[in-house]
C-alpha cells in the first residue's frame, strides 16, 4: 500500500478532491489496506467492488450509488373484447389480481421492461402503448430499505393465447375489465389503474396516456425517451407566447 498512500500524497498537492478505487472481486484482499488509508465503501457488484476517498474540504460531496429500484407492470388491454390480462402470483401469502410486470434490468427501457415481463410470465406478446401511473414508496423491505418505483404501462394484446409461468404464476386470464374495476380480490393500486382504464376506453385514451417521444441528448450519438401527454399540433413545433 506504500504505492497508493504516496499516490494518495501526491493528487493532494495536485489539488484532486477524490479517488475512485475500483477492486476486482478477486483483489479483495486489497480492501482493508485500502480502508486503513480512509477508503469507505460506495458500491459493489456481482463481480467488484468501488471505494471512494474525499479529499476536498469538508464533507464529501461525492453521489451516493442507486438508492431506488423500479419496477414495471403491463396493463394489457384488448379494447375489442374489454379485457385485461391479469395474474395471480404464486408466492404471495394472499393472491390478488394484478398486473404482470417485474424489475426493470439495467439499460433497459420501460416500455420494453414491461413487454418483456408480460410475455415470461403470461406468454402474451403485445406492444408498448404509453405510460398510466408511477407509485413511489421509501424504506420498502422488498427493496432492501430502498425507495421503489412501480411504473405501469398500457400495452396492446399481440397474442392471445396464454402459457402462464407456473413457476410465478398461480393463476393467469383475460378479465373483464369492469369485473376488474368491481373485484374487492385486487391490489388497491391495481384497481385504481383499472378504473383509469375504464375511463380512457370511454373517454379516450388521449385522457390518460402519458406517451413516449425520443429526444437527442446533450451527448453526442445518445438519446432518450420523453414521457408526457401528447401535444396539440399545432404546440409540436415552437410557438410564440402572445
Amino acid at each position: 500500500m506504500g504505492l497508493l498512500r504516496a499516490a494518495i500524497q501526491k493528487w493532494r498537492s495536485e489539488g484532486r478532491v477524490a479517488v475512485w478505487l475500483h477492486i476486482p472481486i478477486f483483489q479483495s484482499r486489497f480492501i482493508a489496506p485500502a480502508a486503513s488509508l480512509g477508503f469507505c465503501f460506495h458500491h459493489a457488484e456481482s463481480d467488484s467492488s468501488t471505494l471512494t476517498l474525499w479529499l476536498g474540504k469538508g464533507p464529501s460531496r461525492l453521489p451516493g450509488y442507486a438508492t431506488h429500484q423500479v419496477g414495471v407492470a403491463g396493463a394489457v388491454f384488448d379494447e375489442n373484447t374489454k379485457k385485461i390480462l391479469v395474474v395471480q402470483d404464486r408466492n404471495k401469502l394472499k393472491n390478488m389480481w394484478k398486473f404482470p410486470g417485474g424489475l426493470s434490468e439495467p439499460g433497459e427501457d420501460i416500455g420494453d421492461t414491461a413487454v418483456r415481463e408480460v410475455f415470461e410470465e403470461t406468454g402474451i406478446k403485445s406492444e408498448f402503448m404509453s405510460l398510466l401511473s408511477i407509485r413511489q414508496q421509501h424504506t420498502n423491505p422488498g427493496a432492501f430499505g430502498k425507495s421503489d418505483m412501480y411504473i405501469i404501462c398500457r400495452l396492446k394484446p399481440r397474442s392471445f393465447i396464454i402459457n402462464f409461468c407456473q413457476h410465478e404464476c398461480l393463476r393467469c386470464e383475460w378479465m373483464d375489465l369492469s369485473d376488474l374495476v368491481k373485484s374487492e380480490n385486487t391490489t388497491p393500486i391495481t384497481s385504481r389503474v383499472a378504473r383509469l382504464l375504464l375511463y380512457g376506453y370511454k373517454e379516450g385514451f388521449d385522457k390518460i396516456d402519458l406517451t413516449m417521444e425520443e429526444l437527442p441528448a446533450v451527448y453526442t450519438g445518445l438519446s432518450y425517451k420523453l414521457y408526457h401527454k401528447e401535444l396539440p399540433d399545432n404546440y409540436k413545433t415552437v410557438t410564440g407566447m402572445d
